[in-house]
């Protein structure tokens, strides 16, 4: 049964590993995955397949061919946005839609640039960052980001095991 209180966003995703394993996370814990084109690989290649394992085929995917379009099917309390630009932390974001019929989005940049500078200036106020401590920080694995915030959004909203 889908979790349809959260949803995973990609936006601009370049490496098909990260991608797979999300998909693989989204698989295990029935969240859908939604990927912002344009994509830096093709959904068919063989590093999609391999870090999916044979769970890739259980996935619940949409693809939308441009932010636009994806924007057209949500509502702006929706939409929570996870970068390395904000110091507001992941834990105090809210993890739930105003609109309870709504899921909450959980949107991520690309692994090289990030979100878009357009994003980042219009919703600025819906920023989260998982904090990092050490002298050379940069970012972490996007893959692993993912589930670090998607676990916690689990948490927040109880999520039952059974």
């Amino acid at each position: 049964m889908l979790n349809n209180k959260l949803e995973i966003v990609l936006f601009h995703p370049l490496i098909p590993q990260n991608t797979g394993n999300i998909g693989r996370l989204c698989v295990n814990t029935n969240v859908r995955l939604n990927l912002i084109k344009p994509l830096g690989f093709s959904l068919e290649e063989k590093y999609i397949r391999r870090s999916g394992l044979d769970y890739w085929q259980h996935l619940e995917l949409k693809v939308h061919e441009c932010w636009n379009d994806f924007l057209s099917m949500t509502d702006r309390s929706s939409l929570f946005f996870f970068s390395t630009k904000t110091d507001r932390f992941f834990w105090d974001c809210p993890y739930t839609s105003d609109n309870n019929n709504t899921p909450a989005y959980l949107i991520f940049g690309s692994e090289s640039s990030g979100l878009s500078k357009e994003i980042y200036e219009e919703y600025s106020d819906r920023l989260y960052t998982i904090p990092m401590f050490g002298a050379h920080s940069r970012s972490y694995n996007l893959s692993n980001s993912v589930s670090t915030v998607l676990f916690e959004g689990l948490r927040k909203q109880h999520y039952q095991l059974i």
